[in-house]
């Protein structure tokens, strides 16, 4: 018999879709902001700009696609968010640290707490239980 869902799980697929729909949007502030001199100059040139806001955006997506898979206990799901996760706060870290002035680093620090939080949840014992039965 296949252990009941716990409510964390629950809470990381929402945390999960947050963190995607976050990165999502921190991409999508810097392709907006591309032709700001100013927030180009911050990146050092228009293609890091824009390699960094497509890297954030396609992260964002997958993350927000295997999210539902989290809810059904799928193993690889939970691989998957985890490797994603990881990419995501080491890139928002690097990006928050770097451009500190951007408008998108809170952005950045907040995308990384809440990818902690997801992380810290679906490495939980009860999580572990879920996810092998």
């Amino acid at each position: 018999m296949a252990a009941p869902r716990p409510a964390g799980v629950t809470i990381v697929a929402v945390f999960a879709w947050i963190s995607g729909a976050l990165d999502i949007l921190a991409g999508t502030l810097m392709l907006v902001f591309s032709p700001v001199k100013a927030i180009v100059d911050e990146y050092g040139n228009l293609g890091t700009l824009i390699a960094a806001g497509i890297g954030s955006i396609i992260i964002g997506l997958l993350t927000v696609i295997v999210a539902g898979g989290l809810l059904r206990g799928n193993a690889a799901a939970r691989m998957i968010v985890t490797i994603l996760q990881v990419l995501s706060i080491l890139g928002s870290l690097f990006l928050a640290i770097a451009y500190a002035s951007s408008p998108t680093a809170v952005g950045e620090w907040f995308g990384i707490l809440i990818s902690v939080i997801v992380l810290i949840f679906l490495w939980s014992r009860r999580a572990n239980e879920f996810f092998r039965s």
